[in-house]
């Protein structure tokens, strides 16, 4: 084994995580990861097709069938960026969480695989393009 007596480095298992600076990024990619699914979710409501009632139907309330083309586009690229922040964060974790006692995270494995879910629902329920 090599002495330990002369190491200069930081002892990162007596440091908190307040000041270690890797788990600060992550824990802000997480929380963006997270703000982008919430402007995501924003952007599904403008874009889904409208629900039309009985009643809206009786009265000949006309409603968009089809999803909204331009918004969808936003849609797309939110989810895409919220699943590859996730992964990123994931990746960068593996890194890091190395104890026994140390957490798991699955708060970035939930929003990993909603946002994969709906990326993949939205995609299969859009209709493709006149060739």
């Amino acid at each position: 084994m090599t002495d330990q007596s002369n190491w200069q480095g930081e002892n990162r298992r007596k440091t908190p995580r307040s000041h270690d600076r890797f788990y600060q990024i992550v824990l802000g990619l997480n929380i963006f990861a997270w703000v982008v699914f919430v402007a995501a979710l924003i952007v599904f409501h403008y874009a889904r097709p409208e629900l039309i009632s009985g009643v809206q139907e009786y009265w000949g309330v006309e409603g968009r069938q089809d999803w909204s083309r331009s918004l969808s586009v936003y849609l797309l690229i939110l989810l895409a960026l919220c699943t590859l922040m996730s992964l990123l964060v994931l990746i960068l974790r593996r890194f890091r969480t190395r104890r026994q006692n140390d957490y798991f995270g699955i708060n970035v494995v939930i929003l990993l695989a909603i946002s994969i879910t709906v990326l993949i629902w939205i995609v299969s329920d859009m209709p493709q393009p006149p060739s």
